[in-house]
């Protein structure tokens, strides 16, 4: 709940220029964005929030793009000792009647290995979701203003993506 609040936040603070939505079969789609990376940034977080208005559970489990070596979904945490950690997720579960949330400091996309011209706000850039049973999904994430310097300084290509879970925890 507070990451759906933070999201309708987001939304009408940036106003109604910023929202756009995709509606795909029971999945809405609504403002998929990626802040605006530094021109020399290797990778940028994509977000957006994902409505399963449908009665059976679905599943994020693929992203593709052209705009990245590589994109996954990823998962930040903070574990009791205050240490920080990003792993990638092999599925991100979309329970039926729930809306799920990619925002900063949880589940998100991860554009690794950046390619092509840098991104400017109010660019878009096509990035195609895999669903498990919606199937392939094509969207436009915008380029929004800059978030701030936190995620610039990671290289997530150096990074270990090896470790595979599911978004349930199995």
């Amino acid at each position: 709940m507070k990451r759906l609040l933070a999201l309708a936040a987001t939304l009408l603070l940036s106003g109604p220029a910023l929202a756009h939505e995709v509606k795909v079969g029971d999945l809405e789609i609504i403002h998929p964005h990626i802040p605006q990376p530094a021109a020399t940034a290797k990778a940028a977080g994509g977000y957006m929030a994902i409505v399963n208005n449908g009665a059976e559970a679905d599943r994020l489990i693929g992203v593709e793009t052209d705009i990245a070596a590589k994109a996954d979904v990823h998962e930040s945490k903070v574990d009791a000792d205050g240490i920080g950690t990003m792993e990638p997720v092999a599925a991100l579960d979309l329970p039926a009647g729930e809306t799920v949330s990619l925002d900063r400091g949880g589940y998100h996309i991860m554009f690794m290995g950046l390619k092509g011209p840098a991104m400017l706000e109010g660019e878009m850039r096509k990035v195609t979701l895999i669903f498990e049973h919606a199937g392939r999904v094509e969207v436009e994430f915008m380029i929004d203003p800059p978030m701030g310097e936190a995620m610039e300084g990671m290289d997530h290509m150096k990074m270990d993506h090896t470790k595979t879970d599911d978004a349930s925890g199995g």
